[in-house]
C-alpha cells in the first residue's frame, strides 16, 4: 500500500511543501532559502542535505533486566555502529507521560501529563491545544521543511471519542499512521491521516509490529526526495499482551526472568507500597512473570526484523549515510524486584532506566558513553541535528549532539528529575478488600503496584564521586528513600538514615529546585559541580523546621 500525505490544509497538515520559485536554484539552495530558522546544523555544507532522522520507540523495555539481549541485529547495526548510552533514563516510568516528555522535550510538571487517562492530560484537549504545537515534530515540520511520518502507538488515550477521535491529527505531522490508545498486535484501528482503518487476526496483513515496517519502507520509496525526513516508528512491543509472531513463539523456551539480588525479597525500608508486596512470591505468580518475560522477549524478535529492514532500505537508497537513527523506549520493567510481580510506575533503576541507541553522521562506531542522559534530550538533540536555534524553545532538556560527535570538553549536567504522581481507586478492590481503598494494579495475590499517595519525586544523580538517588514521597509522613548506587546497585538498603545530614539537606533542595524548574533553570549545576551554591538558610521556614519539598498537583 502507497501512503499519502495528508490532505492539503496549510502549512501543518500539507503535502511536502511547494519551496519559493528561483530561476536557476537548485533543489537544496531553494530548502536553504526557505529554511533561514535552520541554519548552522554541523555538518552540512553547500551542495549537501540536511540530515535525516529516524526515532525507533519501543514499548516498555527494560535496559537493567536484559530487555536489549534479544535484538542482536539492532545492536549490531545500531549500537556497533554508534553509539550506546549506559545511564539513559526517562523522568517518569509510565508510557503517556514519558512518551509526551519525548515530544516536548520537558519534565511532567511542564508538560502536566501525569498518567494514562484524559483526566492525566493524556492525550486530552488541553493537551492538543497547548502542547502538540510544540512539540519538536511541529518544530521540524514548520520551521526546518522536514517531512514527518509518524507510525504506531502514539498517546495511550489517542482516538478517543471526548478528544478528537481518529479523526485528530496532531499538528506538524505529514503522514500519520497511528495505533488507537494501547498497545495491541491484533484486532486494533488505526488512523491513517485521519481516517480509521481496523485491523483482523490474520498474521501476514494485520501483525502490528510487521504492518509498521511495511508502511515504513513504503514511505522511504514514496517520500519526496527534497526535503529530509524525520521518522518516528513506535511499536508495541514488549508491551502487553505479548503476543509473538508464530515463527517466534516457541523462542527462549528455557529464559526465565532474572533472579537478581533485589528478585522476591522483601523491600525493607522502603516506602509501604513496596513493603506490602508477599513475600515469598507464590508459585503461581513466579510462573506467570517468567512467561511475561519470555512472552516480552519473543514480541522483541519482530522489532530486530523492523530494524533490519528499515536499514537495508536506507542503504538501498543511498540514504543510510545521512541518517541519523535512535533507538529507545518509554520506561523500563520489573518482574519480580522486591516481590512486585510485573508492572513499571517505581522509583528504581529497573523501571527509570532505557535502552538508547545512535548511529549517524560523524558518529564513531563502537563507542559506550555513561554521561547521564534523559528522554527529554531527544527532542533538543534532534532539532540541533535539524540546525535549529534551541534558544526559540522551552524545553527543559539538552541536546547530546556535540557527545554523540566526539566533544569532550562540554559542560553536561550531572542530574536529572524523577516524578509520578501516584494513582489509586476510591473504593477497595472487591477481590483485595484487606488492602483497602487508595490502590490500583493489583494483583490476584493482592499484591498492588500503585497508589494514590505513591507519588515522588528524585533527584538522580552521577558524578565523578557520587552514583546517588534520593527521592521524597508525598504523604503524611514525607517517607524519604537514598541509595548509594556505586555500592548497591540493586538498591536493596535505604541510606536515608544514615547519610550525611548536610547532604541529605542539599539533595532536599535541589529536588525542590528542579520540581519547579522550567527551561534552562531545569539545566543548573547539581549538588556535586563545580558551579553549585546552596543557601542553608533556605532549607527552614521561621519555626526553624527542614522545609521539605511541595508537590504540584499538576493543574490542567
Amino acid at each position: 500500500m502507497r501512503l499519502r500525505p495528508l490532505a492539503p490544509g496549510g502549512p501543518w497538515r500539507g503535502s511536502p511543501r511547494r519551496l519559493p520559485a528561483c530561476s536557476g536554484c537548485s533543489p537544496v539552495l531553494l530548502l536553504l532559502l526557505f529554511l533561514d530558522s535552520c541554519l548552522g546544523v554541523v555538518g552540512v555544507t553547500a551542495g549537501s542535505r540536511r540530515p535525516n532522522v529516524v526515532l525507533l520507540l519501543t514499548d516498555d523495555q527494560d535496559e537493567v533486566l536484559g530487555g536489549m539481549t534479544p535484538l542482536k541485529k539492532t545492536k549490531t547495526l545500531i549500537g556497533e555502529m554508534g553509539m550506546t548510552f549506559s545511564s539513559a533514563y526517562v523522568p517518569t516510568a509510565l508510557c503517556c507521560p514519558s512518551r509526551a516528555s519525548i515530544l516536548t522535550g520537558k519534565y511532567p510538571h511542564n508538560h502536566h501529563v501525569v498518567n494514562n487517562t484524559l483526566e492525566g492530560n493524556c492525550s486530552s484537549n488541553s493537551w492538543q491545544k497547548i502542547q502538540e504545537p510544540n512539540t519538536f515534530p511541529a518544530i521540524l515540520r514548520s520551521m526546518c521543511g522536514y517531512q514527518t511520518f509518524f507510525a504506531g502507538k502514539y498517546l495511550n488515550e489517542y482516538g478517543a471519542p471526548d478528544a478528537g477521535g481518529l479523526e485528530h491529527v496532531p499538528l506538524g505531522w505529514s503522514y500519520w499512521y497511528a495505533l488507537e490508545k494501547n498497545s495491541k498486535y491484533y484486532n486494533y484501528t488505526l488512523s491513517i491521516n485521519g481516517k480509521a482503518r481496523k485491523h483482523g487476526e490474520n498474521y501476514s496483513v494485520d501483525y502490528l509490529t510487521d504492518v509498521l515496517a511495511n508502511v515504513s519502507l513504503d514511505f522511504l520509496d514514496y517520500k519526496s526526495n527534497f526535503e529530509p525526513f524525520f521518522m518516528m516508528i513506535s511499536t508495541p512491543a514488549p508491551h502487553s499482551p505479548w503476543t509473538a509472531a508464530p515463527q517466534y513463539q516457541k523462542s527462549f523456551q528455557n529464559v526465565f526472568a532474572p533472579r537478581d539480588k533485589n528478585f522476591n525479597i522483601h523491600g525493607m525500608n522502603k516506602h509501604w507500597l513496596i513493603r506490602q508486596a508477599k513475600t515469598p512470591m507464590s508459585n503461581s505468580s513466579i510462573q506467570f512473570l517468567d512467561n511475561a518475560f519470555r512472552g516480552r522477549w519473543q514480541t522483541l524478535l519482530s522489532v530486530d526484523d523492523l530494524v533490519e529492514k528499515l536499514i537495508k532500505r536506507l542503504e538501498f537508497n543511498g540514504e543510510l549515510n545521512n541518517t541519523y537513527i535512535f533507538y529507545t523506549s518509554d520506561n523500563g520493567y520489573h518482574t519480580g524486584q522486591f516481590s512486585l510481580p510485573i508492572d513499571k510506575r517505581q522509583l528504581y533503576e529497573f523501571d527509570i532506566k532505557v535502552p538508547l541507541l545512535v548511529r549517524g553522521p560523524g558518529i564513531k562506531p563502537n563507542q559506550t558513553s555513561k554521561i547521564l542522559v534523559a528522554n527529554i534530550d531527544l527532542g533538543p538533540t534532534i532539532l540541533d541535528i535539524a540546525g535549529y536555534d534551541l534558544n526559540k524553545t522551552q524545553m527543559d532538556g539538552m541536546s547530546f549532539l556535540p557527545i554523540l560527535r566526539g566533544a569532550s570538553n562540554m559542560t553536561w549536567r550531572s542530574d536529572i528529575l524523577v516524578e509520578y504522581q501516584g494513582e489509586g481507586h476510591n473504593v477497595s478492590d472487591p477481590t483485595c478488600p484487606s488492602v483497602g481503598p487508595g490502590v490500583s494494579q493489583c494483583f490476584p495475590d493482592c499484591v498492588c503496584e500503585d497508589a494514590y499517595n505513591n507519588t515522588y519525586a528524585c533527584v538522580r544523580t552521577m558524578s565523578p564521586l557520587w552514583n546517588l538517588q534520593y527521592c521524597e514521597f508525598d504523604d503524611q509522613e514525607v517517607f524519604v528513600e537514598v541509595y548509594n548506587l556505586t555500592a548497591d546497585p540493586h538498591q536493596i538498603t535505604n541510606i536515608a538514615k544514615t547519610i550525611d545530614p548536610e547532604l541529605l539537606g542539599k539533595m532536599n533542595y535541589r529536588l525542590m529546585m528542579l520540581q519547579s524548574c522550567s527551561g534552562p533553570t531545569c539545566r543548573t549545576p547539581g549538588v556535586f559541580d563545580p558551579g553549585y551554591r546552596f543557601d542553608p538558610r533556605l532549607m527552614f521556614s521561621n519555626h526553624g523546621s527542614v522545609r521539605t519539598r511541595r508537590f504540584s498537583k499538576h493543574l490542567l
